[in-house]
């Protein structure tokens, strides 16, 4: 788990967290009950997302101010581009069309924000923005693996999620934190509006019909 500057804010923004992990939608995946049509929209507009998320590691690569923080910022990239294939997967096995997606609001919402943060922003503030999501996805996984069931549709979304390679990426992006961000009102802001970004997102799909 974190440390530092990454730990302070990650206990800062816990309620947010359990919100995510208390939703509907996150509990429907831990039941496998979760409407096969909700699951699959989430999955088009996450495949959306990742994109961007991918872009804002790829511009932080640029803005990275020495070797280390390139080499981290590239794998992150890799990582998201890795993360698409268990989507395609999704594609496949359940019927999810990831490729012809209109974003909704809150997709745009976050997406906009990611880029905007990426483009306009150092190092340490994209990590902010881009570490939210992948603390919280390990977080969940970890949780929900809990009491995984096999058999469950929605397995391999618990599996990636729960994964050591997942936790990996996460401890990657909060020690970009702690190496580069400024413990300032802006970190806290771009942290704590990732991790409302993650709740409305769990939310839009929730509410999809």
């Amino acid at each position: 788990m974190p440390e530092g500057l990454s730990k302070t804010l990650w206990e800062e923004n816990m309620d947010i967290a359990m919100s995510c992990l208390n939703h509907p939608f996150v509990r429907g995946i831990a039941s496998g009950n979760l409407p096969k049509d909700r699951f699959n929209w989430y999955v088009g507009q996450d495949y959306f997302y990742l994109q961007a998320f991918a872009k804002a590691f790829c511009l932080a690569v640029v803005k990275a101010p020495d070797v280390e923080g390139m080499k981290a910022f590239h794998e992150l990239a890799g990582g998201a581009l890795g993360e698409m294939s268990l989507h395609i997967g999704f594609e496949e096995k359940l019927g999810a069309n990831v490729k012809a997606v209109i974003p909704s609001r809150a997709t745009r919402m976050y997406t906009d924000f990611l880029l905007a943060t990426a483009w306009e922003r150092d190092a340490g503030l994209i990590a902010a923005a881009t570490t939210p999501c992948n603390r919280l996805y390990a977080w969940l996984g970890q949780n929900l693996m809990k009491g995984a069931n096999k058999d469950n549709p929605y397995i391999d979304w618990i599996l990636t999620y729960s994964s050591e390679s997942f936790e990996e990426l996460a401890q990657k992006t909060e020690m970009l934190i702690d190496r580069y961000a400024k413990d300032d009102d802006i970190t806290r802001s771009i942290y704590r509006y990732a991790m409302i970004c993650e709740y409305e997102f769990f939310d839009a799909a929730w509410k999809h019909d």
